[in-house]
């Protein structure tokens, strides 16, 4: 046993071992207060590991991750899934993380367009399922995730597939009352409840670029804004069952 005294010389090897002891201490007893108590050897490795349980690929080690899925009635499938998250590493461990995970699922990376610097990344991808994207931002000490998966089929039962080239434009009114919509100098009248079934709902295919449309309901202000569209995106505008215009929804 050694005794440590105020102005004892101690050895350096025991140095070395007492200030291990003490930042080993510190490290437990911070993410304890945190209320995340990690497994020790996570304390010592940077490695990103695959959770086996994402729905889409994704490490276990992230400071934020959510997913999110675009469904339409009566399709069991998803039409497109997103990932995002914010991982505690840098850009170029991530980007061979997610090279590496989607490799093993079998897509395809797109060298055309591809846009990788020091800061983001922006690639395409090829799947079983239909296209797919990866966005990768530098945020500090961490990057930021954007990954997102089409599914060709779901869209094609749901007949909201934009013909090659096209962007397709869905509207739908939930409210009670008709509805008049005007894009590009087209007019369509919505009835009431036009679209709770589908595909009644009226769908555009046009051009990619940005638009403007109006929407009238009787007895109210009308409802004028842009949606800017790229190919072989999908979108849905809704007016709510109480008459207010929703935000635009990307479908596919």
């Amino acid at each position: 046993m050694t005794t440590v005294r105020r102005g004892t010389k101690v050895p350096a090897r025991w140095r070395l071992f007492v200030c291990g002891l003490a930042l080993l201490a510190s490290g437990v007893a911070t993410a304890g207060a945190a209320g995340w108590t990690p497994h020790l050897p996570l304390l010592f490795s940077s490695a990103l590991t695959p959770d086996p349980d994402a729905v889409l690929p994704a490490p276990t080690r992230t400071s934020y991750r959510e997913i999110g899925t675009t469904k339409m009635l009566g399709i069991d499938a998803p039409l497109r899934t997103r990932l995002t998250a914010r991982i505690p590493a840098g850009l170029g461990e991530v980007l061979a993380f997610y090279r590496t995970e989607l490799g093993k699922l079998g897509w395809q990376e797109q060298h055309d367009g591809a846009d990788i610097a020091s800061d983001h990344v922006r690639l395409a991808f090829t799947t079983p399922l239909g296209p797919a994207a990866l966005a990768l931002d530098r945020k500090g000490s961490s990057t930021s995730v954007n990954l997102v998966q089409r599914n060709r089929e779901a869209a094609i039962l749901a007949h909201v597939m934009p013909r090659p080239g096209r962007a397709a434009l869905m509207f739908t009114n939930l409210g009670n009352k008709e509805t008049v919509l005007t894009l590009d100098n087209h007019t369509v009248t919505l009835p009431a409840r036009t679209g709770k079934e589908r595909p009644e709902a009226p769908l555009f295919n046009v051009p990619p670029g940005k638009y403007a449309y109006v929407l009238k309901i009787d007895g109210e202000a009308d409802r004028d804004t842009t949606i800017e569209l790229a190919a072989g995106d999908a979108w849905e505008v809704t007016v709510g069952p109480e008459g207010d215009l929703w935000s635009p929804l990307q479908l596919y």
